[in-house]
């Protein structure tokens, strides 16, 4: 099975605008140093690598730009030329770069970030993850300092409130599925930028009668979660939709604007020989699916609310059996 065949796609596969849906991905890891990283990306995606500053390289591909960078804007805005940098360190010059260098790809992790893929072009991450291993990659279960991700940041298909609060139903019910399947290392399970949404949240948008406006639907989330870091982080898309109501709840220059969902949750266990790019795709097509199905969305739900009621089967069946077995039961898995 090749690398485009081992990535399922979701039954809806375009946008409001009849353009297929187009997916960013993230990837950290560690186990090569930077050049080496930007030499082998550069002849697996057949693109020259372009220098754009310290630690950033860019390498224009048919499908758009990739980026390699150092993923720590210190290391990679430092001067040497800069007046508030410490004399001592200036006099070194390049021997303090090379001492900071090392140290850096030792500790911090490296990013390959890439541009909004087709997702039927998706089998280009997998192709470009499997290699990487293969020539000494590692992920985040190589030490206990690591804790590297790989996140995804889907197009939805409109934004239109309801198809929205769908997605975020499914989410929810999801999360201890997904949890489970990709949060192997124990680093990133005691990292605050990957916590689930607020229980009170979850619980009204759970809800039957949940229909907002999108108005409401981004009051109520911004209420009780007013941070980037959630397992499915909503403000990139709420800066894209209405900046202005997100900016009465958070102000914070990392949030990009864009018509997407920030996935966050799994880890990057690039040098598992059993794990590839598809393993988290794949569980994430598993939430789309769901998502386009409403009576199952809405039976899931049901049940997702009787999973919080006192008895004897909740106390013998955690939620994240009774997700995984409903999943078989209703072939999404």
């Amino acid at each position: 099975m090749n690398s485009n065949d081992r990535c399922k796609m979701p039954d809806r596969l375009q946008n409001h605008q009849g353009e297929e849906r187009k997916v960013g991905v993230e990837i950290e890891l560690s186990g090569l140093g930077y050049n080496e990283l930007i030499d082998h990306a550069a002849r697996l995606l057949d693109a020259p690598p372009k220098l754009t500053s310290r630690y950033v390289t860019k390498l224009d591909t048919s499908d758009g730009t990739f980026t390699i960078e150092l993923d720590s804007d210190p290391i990679k805005d430092l001067d040497l030329d800069d007046e508030r940098m410490p004399q001592s360190l200036r006099d070194l010059g390049n021997h303090a770069m090379d001492v900071i260098d090392f140290a850096a790809e030792k500790i911090v992790p490296l990013e390959i970030v890439g541009p909004p893929l087709a997702f039927s072009k998706v089998g280009l991450i997998e192709h470009l993850v499997d290699e990487l291993r293969e020539l000494g990659a590692e992920g985040s279960r190589e030490a206990i300092y690591f804790a590297f991700g790989l996140q995804l940041n889907p197009e939805l298909p409109d934004l239109q409130p309801d198809t929205l609060v769908r997605y975020l139903q499914a989410f929810a019910a999801l999360y201890d599925w997904l949890k489970a399947r990709h949060q192997i290392d124990i680093s990133r399970k005691f990292t605050t930028y990957i916590e689930p949404w607020n229980s009170r949240y979850t619980e009204k948008l759970m809800a039957d009668e949940y229909n907002p406006d999108m108005q409401t639907l981004m009051r109520d989330y911004l209420h009780f979660n007013p941070t980037r870091n959630k397992a499915l982080d909503l403000l990139p898309l709420f800066a894209h939709i209405d900046a202005d109501l997100l900016a009465e709840y958070v102000d914070d220059p990392r949030i990009k604007s864009r018509p997407t969902l920030h996935y966050r949750l799994p880890d990057c266990d690039i040098d598992n020989p059993r794990w590839h790019f598809s393993t988290v795709w794949n569980d994430w097509v598993v939430l789309e699916q769901l998502t386009n199905h409403p009576d199952d969305l809405k039976a899931l739900r049901q049940a997702f609310r009787e999973s919080q009621k006192f008895s004897f089967h909740n106390l013998t069946h955690s939620w994240r059996e009774t997700t995984n077995q409903w999943l078989q039961q209703h072939g999404y898995v």
